[in-house]
């Protein structure tokens, strides 16, 4: 039984926040037979279990079945639906102006892996962005963030790897189409980031 604590769905979606996420989800299927699975209920749930941590098995019954909740998230995933949110908000974001093209921020932050991610096959690893450093079996985040403290981008290694290692797909990434005619957005006036990305090959790679 995990011993985290449950927040009482104080992070649940505020009304306004569903209204502009609803209409990027799948259609809602009608009610048949069987309870329906609210939209709402679900990315709740989904959006309770990375609050917490906890596995799926213990997110609160409120939010319905831990097996259906975590279904729809990998469906989801693998029909590309949480990419098209992304980008659809993003795309929001700029026809409003909340985007920030001036400057940008790189960084990276390591997060431990749980020890059963240690189990991959050989050579599975790398592709699951899975490595031993110092702090153990883990994996690197490195994130771009527009001026405004959005996330534009991710881009994951195993958590031995340099920041160095994603700074090419960091950077090109992220790309914001225009809801007008124009190529798509993705590079900022000025890059921000710490020493690690303090180098002349970086320093080539972004002049015009």
């Amino acid at each position: 039984m995990s011993q985290r604590r449950d927040d009482g769905g104080r992070g649940d979606l505020t009304d306004e926040q569903w209204l502009k996420l609803k209409p990027l989800l799948p259609p809602q299927k009608a009610h048949t037979g069987q309870p329906a699975h609210d939209h709402r209920r679900i990315v709740n749930g989904i959006l309770w279990l990375h609050r917490t941590g906890a596995p799926w098995r213990d997110i609160p019954e409120r939010y319905g079945k831990h097996s259906t909740i975590s279904s729809r998230f990998y469906r989801w995933r693998q029909a590309g639906t949480w990419q098209k949110v992304w980008e659809r908000l993003m795309q929001q974001a700029d026809t409003q102006e909340n985007i920030d093209w001036e400057v940008s921020f790189i960084d990276s932050t390591v997060v431990r892996a749980h020890q059963h991610a240690a189990g991959a096959k050989k050579g599975e690893s790398e592709d699951q962005a899975l490595g031993r450093s110092v702090g153990g079996f883990s994996t690197k985040v490195h994130v771009k963030a527009e001026g405004f403290g959005k996330p534009m981008h991710f881009v994951l290694t195993p958590g031995e790897r340099h920041d160095t290692v994603a700074f090419g797909a960091l950077v090109k990434g992220g790309k914001v189409k225009r809801q007008k005619r124009g190529r798509p957005k993705h590079r900022s006036q000025y890059l921000v980031g710490d020493k690690a990305y303090s180098s002349d090959e970086i320093r080539q790679q972004l002049r015009p």
